[in-house]
Formats: C-alpha cells, structure tokens, sequence
C-alpha cells in the first residue's frame, strides 16, 4: 500500500527536505519551502542485467541530425533553431494574454495542413472555448483541418499519456503546465511536486514516443516561470513571448535551446485575427520617431542573425531633489549610470544636477554594448538641447577612459541601416575596412566620445 509522507520544497530551486527550513541551503533564497504531502508507491519493475544501459565509446556512437517539422511560421522556426526537433520538449512562457495560446494554435494550423498529428490538450479551457478561439483565427476554414487537429480537456496526465498512444501524436501542446496533476502525488496541481512530477513524465513520453512536446508554463511577477528552477533544467527548450500589452507587437526569446542559438527572436504582431510576422522589426521600431528632437538616437544591434535598428530616447532635465534620479528602460540601469560618469569625466558635462531619463522606444530590451555610443550622444543631445540628424546611425562600445571600441559584424549593421536609407553612419575607427568605404553612406571612423560628440 502507497505511504504518504510529508517534504518540504523550495519554491525556487525545487529542493527537497524533511523539515522546514528558514533558509535554502541550495538557492540560498529566504521563507520558500513549502509543505506538501506525496506518496511513496513502489513499481515492483526489475531490470536484468541485459536490459541495462551500458556505457559506450564516443567513437562508436552515431551521430545523426535532427529531424525537424517546419511549423511554416518563419519567425518561430528561427528562434526554435530551423523547426521543430522529433523527441524534443519546449516550454513557452509569457505574461497572461501576452498570445501563448494563439502562436501554438496557429502553429497546428500549419502544421495539419502539412499532414502532422496534433493533439492540443488545456487543462485551463473547455473545448467550445478552443473552438471558438481557433474560429477567429481562420482554422475552421476547411473540414479537413477540423478533423486532424485534436481536441483534449482534461488534467488527468494519465489520461493524456494513454489519448498520445492511441492517436499516435506527433506534436502535443499542454496549456499549461499547472493545470496538469498526476495520480502519483496527492498534492494539488500547480504545486512543486506536482509541476517537477508531470514535467518529468512529459519528458519521458516526448523520449519513448519520439514525439514534441510544449507545454505552456505561467509567469510570477518578477517575469521568470511559475515552478521550482528545475522545470527550466528538464526541458530541451525555454522560451519567452514578452511584449507591452499596449502596444501590438510581441517578441519571441529563447532561454534556453539545446538545438539551436539563444541569441535569436522573434517579432510579432497581434491583431484582431491573431499574431502577424514582422518580416523587418527595425522599420516597425523607429516607426513614429519624431523629427528634429533633441535626445533621439538611432543605433544598430545584431540580434542573432540580423541587424535591427531601435531608437533610443533620452531626457535630461533639472533635478528638484538632493540626489538626482536615473531611469532606464529596456537597458541595464548600472551600464547606463557608467555611460553618464564617463560623459561627465571625459565630455566635461555637469550631469550631478540633472535628472536622466533612457528609454528604447517600442519595448525591445538590449545587452548589446555596440548601444553605448548611441546612450551617450542621446544623453548628450538632451543635455545640449540639440538633435541628432535624423539619417544618422550611432555604432560604438565605450570605455572607461572614453574610447571608442570595435563591435562585431559592422558591416552587416551598416548594411541594415543603408537598406532603410540612413546615408550618415559613426562608427568605430578599428572597425574601417574597404567593405565600408564601398557602401553608400557617409561614414564617420571615431576612435573616442570626443569625436563623436564634434560630429553630431
């Protein structure tokens, strides 16, 4: 007879302990265990001696590529890593109503057209609701695609497993992941038995039945996945569909990928009848950037694969209190307060009684530090009050002592930026090449913030 027991979880990092404890020994994180009820049963399953893995040489282990399904979505299939991997689990996350459930819906609309067994399971809503969804997103165009995608409402993970087996599902999307429990445990879904619990028997059933597995996973308010740390450990794939939900586009990162690149994203935009690629992100993101304004500088970033031009916007306007505020947005708050030491030290411009205000307009965040340059002159345009002419393009990484430094793939950035008919590019003087010079633009080789500023 199964025995119940009672453990201690910690909300963070999944860790298990027989007694409550302040403290994390593992996360080092403070009041996050919780006390949940599990029982122990014991499968009575043996392996003999031959049916037992045995280690072998890296020499005598094929190594075969993966086999991908394209979900016709281009923007997705770039950040997946070129399509979906057979035997893959992927776990997408985002804020409520961010569009996790209408990017997996219409990718089985793609994918019935292709022939592929779906099966699109919610724990959350009914099937009149998913029908009604799939409707204002065209899927019931045609009674052939009603008839292959399939339909599940249940919680019940066993259930689930044995409707793959007989369906003989080549895809599985599981919206989501807290909704789902095991008959193994009996604590309530959502808790972190229960998520590390139905996560691993997802992953087993993605392995045994060379099938792809999504699951959708619910966010806490600091933005990271609902769940002990391990759920993101377990998958082959984390992504992240983030976006302003004023605003209509939607940004798809990955996290995590073990077939593909993290540095990848994709660009998306809601509408009334679901989401729309964006083919050029950088001519939707300087979209309605206003002209002869002082703090607004174009810069060029390499996300991935691609160069995408953003505007960033700054504003410098006199303090009313003691200690003068700094905001960023979309940016790293300590890189941005570096920039205005380095401004004030080596530009010789007294910021300490100015509040400074950076923003990326459109909502795109970037760790990219070919962006300094373009901070620094925005800063310095709204301190001066002066705009930045508005076919310029700011490339450049700044140093402590006010160098400009080289950035990677220059070319390809001034490439971008040409395309989109800005005909004045600085850029950094170690990065002047005849590739350049071949270009159609005006291009300003700097080599510190000196020059820089004189030229715009």
């Amino acid at each position: 007879m199964a025995k119940q027991k009672e453990v201690y979880f910690c909300k963070e990092c999944g860790y298990e302990s027989s007694k409550w404890m302040g403290m994390c020994p593992a996360c080092r994180q403070y009041n996050t265990f919780v006390e949940e009820k599990v029982r122990e049963t014991k499968s009575g399953k043996t392996k003999s001696i031959m049916d037992r893995p045995r280690p072998a040489s890296l020499k005598n282990v094929s190594s075969a590529e993966e086999t991908r399904i394209h979900t016709h979505i281009d923007e997705l299939d770039r950040v997946l890593g070129g399509g979906i991997v057979k035997g893959s689990l992927v776990l997408v996350g985002g804020d409520p109503g961010i569009g996790k459930s209408t990017l997996l819906l219409e990718m089985c609309r793609n994918l019935v057209k292709e022939d592929v067994k779906v099966l699109y399971v919610s724990g959350e809503e009914s099937m009149s609701q998913i029908k009604s969804r799939a409707v204002r997103l065209g899927i019931t165009a045609g009674s052939e695609m009603e008839e292959r995608l399939m339909l599940l409402s249940d919680n019940d993970l066993d259930n689930i497993e044995q409707s793959i087996e007989e369906l003989k599902s080549e895809i599985v999307i599981v919206d989501s992941i807290q909704t789902i429990e095991s008959s193994n445990l009996d604590a309530a879904p959502g808790t972190v038995s229960q998520v590390r619990e139905v996560t691993s028997r997802l992953m087993q059933i993605a392995k045994g039945m060379n099938c792809a597995v999504f699951i959708v996973g619910h966010v806490t308010k600091e933005g990271t996945v609902a769940g002990p740390r391990t759920l993101e450990h377990m998958v082959d794939s984390v992504l992240y569909f983030e976006g302003d939900e004023n605003a209509g586009f939607r940004l798809l990162r990955a996290n995590k990928n073990r077939f593909g690149s993290t540095n990848e994203i994709g660009v998306f935009n809601m509408t009334d009848s679901g989401l729309e690629e964006v083919n050029n992100p950088s001519q939707m993101f300087l979209t309605g950037r206003p002209k002869g304004a002082s703090g607004s500088a174009v810069v060029s970033t390499i996300e991935g694969t691609r160069a995408i031009l953003v505007e960033i916007q700054a504003l410098c306007s006199d303090s009313s209190f003691n200690m003068p505020r700094r905001t960023s947005v979309g940016l790293d708050y300590n890189r941005v307060n570096l920039l205005i030491a380095v401004l004030e030290k080596r530009a010789n411009m007294s910021l300490s009684g100015c509040d400074c205000y950076v923003n990326i307009a459109g909502g795109m965040r970037i760790n990219d530090p070919s962006v300094d340059l373009g901070i620094l002159c925005a800063i310095a345009s709204s301190f001066r009050d002066r705009a930045i002419p508005e076919d310029m393009v700011i490339i450049g990484e700044i140093g402590l002592a006010g160098e400009i430094r080289g950035v990677r793939n220059v070319v390809q950035r001034v490439k971008e930026a040409v395309k989109l008919g800005y005909s004045r590019v600085i850029v950094p003087a170690s990065n002047r090449s005849k590739e350049l010079d071949g270009l159609d633009a005006e291009i300003s080789y700097v080599s510190n913030i000196g020059d820089a500023l004189s030229v715009i």
